[in-house]
């Protein structure tokens, strides 16, 4: 075979192989891409993936937070319509409601002002792009609600920084299109062990607990979510049966209830849909 004939197989290798590898990967993310849909999931690669249907209850079957709603819906309204408007932590017991009340809050919100008010959802992981990502909201005029749910720091976990500076503290800032909610089981966004060491060990412990804990400083809205007690535990399983038809006798609804909650050895929001869930699955009815 000669030379000649041998580069040209070669090339012709080489281009097949090029022609695969662009068929397996995925097409360039347009970053400037337009926000059409009500909700979005960020990723990292600098990319936001439409949600066409977003998991939440509606904002009336929230029992027990009645008062948080009210605040956190509020201030959403506010925003929307294009007012001052408040940076949302959302900090307590696990189950209670939190990313129920944001997901609702933004349901509603968007049903009074259709087209409004974009959310988006961020993963707590993800948090060091968050400044990637407000590089890609600050070409558009739609009113963006970026969203992380169970947001905490530990240990060595240098991201709380950069978040801080988004917030608040960068030269460019925030853009007035954007707001931040999160919800977290803690209020300082760090655990007391963590905050207590900082104190023992460091030079100068007053200040070293200062830059742990103003983190939340950087959020105006704080709403305090608690255990709820029996009566608002079972006001909560009543109000999924009745807006779902889920046929059983309100006795027989009280005791399954009490009995699931004993299980689980809790009484939250959680632990009333997951006992609606049981009980819609025994029924054979579908919670559409």
């Amino acid at each position: 075979m000669s030379d000649a004939t041998r580069n040209s197989a070669l090339t012709a290798l080489i281009k097949r192989a090029a022609e695969a590898l662009e068929r397996l990967a995925p097409p360039p993310r347009d970053q400037s891409q337009p926000i059409g849909a009500d909700a979005f999931v960020w990723h990292p690669e600098g990319w936001l993936q439409p949600v066409l249907r977003v998991s939440r209850v509606p904002l009336g079957l929230l029992c027990g937070i009645e008062m948080q709603a009210a605040t956190l819906l509020d201030n959403t309204r506010r925003f929307a319509r294009g007012l001052p408007a408040n940076n949302a932590l959302l900090w307590g017991a696990r189950g209670t409601g939190k990313s129920s009340l944001v997901k609702a809050v933004h349901a509603d919100v968007t049903a009074e002002l259709p087209g409004s008010l974009a959310l988006i959802e961020i993963h707590r992981e993800d948090v060091p792009t968050l400044p990637r990502l407000l590089d890609v909201l600050r070409g558009h005029d739609r009113r963006c609600l970026v969203f992380c749910d169970d947001l905490s720091f530990d240990g060595r976990d240098a991201s709380y920084k950069s978040l801080k500076a988004v917030l608040e503290g960068e030269i460019e800032g925030r853009p007035d299109t954007v707001l931040f909610y999160a919800t977290s089981n803690r209020r300082h966004l760090m655990p007391r062990d963590m905050i207590e060491n900082e104190r023992s060990t460091a030079i100068n412990p007053a200040e070293a607990v200062e830059e742990k804990v103003s983190l939340s400083d950087r959020f105006g809205l704080w709403l305090g979510f608690h255990a709820c007690d029996q009566a608002t535990y079972l006001a909560m399983v009543a109000g999924y049966a009745g807006h779902y038809g889920l046929a059983i006798a309100p006795e027989a609804l009280r005791e399954e209830a009490l009995a699931w909650s004993v299980t689980r050895g809790a009484r939250s929001g959680r632990v009333a849909w997951q006992y609606i869930q049981d009980l819609a699955g025994r029924l054979e009815k579908r919670l559409d």
